[in-house]
């Protein structure tokens, strides 16, 4: 076959896998080429190094094809590092997903795929396995034990270009680094080769959007191939029709008529124009095309080529951007891939839910390292108290924060972890809805409402900002990474009784300019957060509170008028169950501060609280109060049919009928335990007026 010398700086590559030519699939286009000219165009000092090192490497690879290449069936053994670029979203994967991903590119390397049988006959002579397989290292390049897997907090995550390298780097000559990103430039994945790693080595590596890695978690089981097609990049190989995917070099966009007078630079891979569908009996350039490939784009990726094969191993062989080095004895010793024991140095807990309801299960994982060889667990108040399974199941009887503790050994040395009120469990009934919250007490919020990710920096707090109140919930959003999501939602309450559900709450937000995409989903769950249904979706413009733009300073409401009101009236008969949850999530677009202020939910009868009359005409005192509470200012509402007080969990614990000349009262707090409650006064027209008080004895 004719060759020709391709010109790249890097491999941008999308596809959807699947795992039968019967699948229905979707695809991500390859709309790359903006990013590819922005580089090509920025890097002009890269271009003549890449060429260099790409011409070093073809005659390498020229020379290598003559010479006996026996390995014996020893494999390369490639260490590898995963960096998980999180921003406590999705892409924060589990270790299990990437243990699974791990699993399938050997399967894949090594021809282990048990649909090998499906190869298309004129091809399974020459399948390979390509005696190459990829090893997860135990040490890093600090000397210290780890488990081949990094997580780091950054907002290069929504963006999965080759900033997220900048994050961290394990020594491209001794590690394959792969980064794991909420995006990946748009892409499923993106590889640099040989040529432009070797040009550019903090490039060095491979990006992948984290529901393309492994079969399980956010990923699915005909994505599974993506890594091993990044992997097959990473090691010279391109795609099957020719070409790199780089504008103003040869880029060959795939299915183009005249992508039949390139190649890929392999001989017994037959030319093709490539295929985006399994079309078995593709015929493009003349002959049977290898649409099974996996450098194809194609759904059905079951098999290297000898000839592939051939290619990899002179890549590996080649000081071209240093692959020789990966397998070494020295540099496997080094990254502790050589098949040694591991050694133990870290016990680890991991668990599937850290909230749940009354009764539900949680799964709990051992994913120590390394060398474990007995464990024991010790659960508080779990139904289970203690086992030496790596991984098992227990759930919980009663409310309460509960500790883990996890001792583990590799029959020398021992190690142990405690994580203190690791399991909230929560009701599996709820409270009664109807008072509001208004951030006045935080630990009163804190009892119903639960923070995702608190452990990142940015979340919702409470802040020193209300409306007709001094508190209120606030996201830091005016330098947040597009795409970032925060969330916090209740626990159950009990509406079982309701007819119809209203949920009211107060906002101030400000858009930055036009382009502002933030967005608050109102979402509902009747099965403990397992699943949350889309109630409303509140885009910038419904959310914005002001009329003017407030592009260069973060937003702060000054003045009532810098709030509104919103209601969420969307909650059917089919939510209204004794355990409903609602969950406020806010996703970054660009935008400025929001905050929320004066949550209500109940039927709609219940919720219309006036806001006219301010805390100064209508005043609670003491507060706190002992045995006795007094309000004053009757006389300021239209007249006042009678009082509720509700504690923390919205249990009525005291009602009172009011005279209808009621100018103040004064109401016992003797029958009533200390702690914080809601005072609720209810007019003749419906109308409530709440304030929080603090019995204290």
């Amino acid at each position: 076959m004719n060759k020709i010398i391709i010109l790249f700086i890097f491999q941008l590559c999308v596809f959807h896998i699947c795992m039968s030519q019967h699948h229905e699939h979707e695809g991500i286009p390859c709309g790359t080429d903006e990013m590819h000219q922005h580089l090509f165009e920025n890097y002009p000092q890269y271009n003549d190094g890449i060429i260099r090192a790409t011409e070093r490497l073809k005659t390498f690879t020229e020379n290598y094809k003559q010479q006996p290449n026996n390995r014996d069936g020893n494999p390369y053994i490639i260490p590898v590092v995963f960096h998980v670029i999180h921003n406590y979203g999705p892409e924060n994967i589990s270790d299990a997903q990437i243990f699974d991903a791990v699993e399938q590119v050997n399967i894949q390397m090594r021809k282990r795929n048990a649909d090998t049988s499906e190869i298309v006959d004129a091809f399974k002579s020459i399948a390979a396995d390509t005696e190459i397989e990829i090893r997860l290292a135990q040490i890093d390049p600090d000397g210290n034990c780890t488990n081949g897997i990094t997580r780091s907090v950054s907002g290069t995550t929504m963006i999965g270009d080759h900033s997220v390298k900048d994050v961290i780097q394990w020594p491209p000559d001794k590690y394959l680094n792969i980064y794991v990103c909420n995006q990946a430039a748009s892409l499923a994945g993106h590889a640099l080769l040989p040529g432009a790693a070797d040009t550019i080595p903090q490039w060095d590596g491979i990006v992948m959007q984290h529901s393309y890695v492994g079969t399980i978690g956010t990923s699915q089981p005909f994505r599974r191939t993506v890594v091993t097609h990044e992997i097959g990049h990473y090691l010279n190989l391109q795609h099957i029709w020719g070409g790199n995917n780089v504008p103003n070099f040869f880029y060959l966009p795939v299915a183009q008529a005249s992508n039949c007078d390139h190649d890929d630079e392999v001989e017994d891979t037959p030319l093709t124009i490539g295929w985006q569908s399994c079309n078995l009996n593709g015929t493009s350039c003349g002959s049977l095309d290898n649409v099974q490939n996996y450098m194809d784009y194609a759904y059905c990726a079951l098999m290297f080529t000898e000839g592939q094969k051939e290619r990899m191993h002179a890549c590996l062989n080649s000081p071209v951007a240093n692959r020789n080095n990966l397998w070494t004895p020295e540099n496997l010793a080094a990254t502790g891939t050589d098949g040694q024991p591991g050694v133990l140095c870290q016990a680890r807990i991991f668990a599937d839910k850290q909230v749940v309801c009354v009764g539900e299960t949680v799964t709990f994982s051992d994913i120590s390292y390394n060398g474990i060889t007995t464990r024991n667990w010790t659960i508080s108040g779990g139904n289970i108290t203690s086992s030496s399974d790596s991984t098992f199941q227990t759930s919980f009887s009663e409310t309460g924060f509960y500790s883990v503790t996890l001792e583990v050994s590799d029959g020398t040395d021992n190690l142990s972890v405690t994580l203190e009120d690791y399991i909230q469990v929560i009701p599996d009934k709820g409270f009664l809805p109807g008072f509001p919250e208004t951030f006045e007490y935080a630990p009163s919020f804190e009892e119903r409402w639960i923070v995702e990710n608190l452990d990142n920096i940015n979340n919702w707090e409470i802040t020193d900002l209300g409306y007709e109140s001094n508190h209120s919930l606030m996201i830091d959003n005016f330098d947040l990474v597009t795409g970032s999501g925060f969330g916090f939602y209740s626990v159950p309450m009990d509406v079982s009784d309701l007819s119809e559900f209203l949920l009211t709450f107060d906002v101030a937000y400000a858009r930055k300019s036009n382009n502002s995409s933030d967005i608050l989903r109102i979402e509902v769950s009747t099965d403990c957060g397992e699943t949350w249904s889309v109630r409303r979706n509140l885009s910038s413009s419904a959310l914005s509170s002001v009329d003017q733009f407030e592009e260069n300073e973060p937003f702060f409401p000054s003045s009532e008028a810098d709030w509104k009101k919103i209601e969420v009236s969307t909650i059917g008969s089919n939510f209204l169950t004794d355990n409903l949850m609602i969950r406020f999530y806010f996703q970054s677009g660009g935008g400025n501060n929001l905050f929320i202020d004066n949550i209500l939910m109940g039927h709609p009868n219940e919720l219309n609280v006036n806001s006219s009359i301010s805390l100064d005409n209508l005043k609670f005192y003491p507060n706190p109060a002992n045995e006795l509470l007094r309000i004053e200012g009757l006389n300021e509402l239209d007249k006042a049919s009678y009082l509720t007080i509700f504690d923390v969990t919205g249990r009525k614990v005291q009602q009172l009928n009011l005279s209808k000349e009621s100018q103040q009262i004064e109401i016992s707090l003797s029958n009533i335990e200390q702690g914080i409650y809601n005072v609720v006064l209810t007019t003749e027209k419906g109308n409530n007026y709440a304030s929080k008080i603090l019995i204290q004895r």
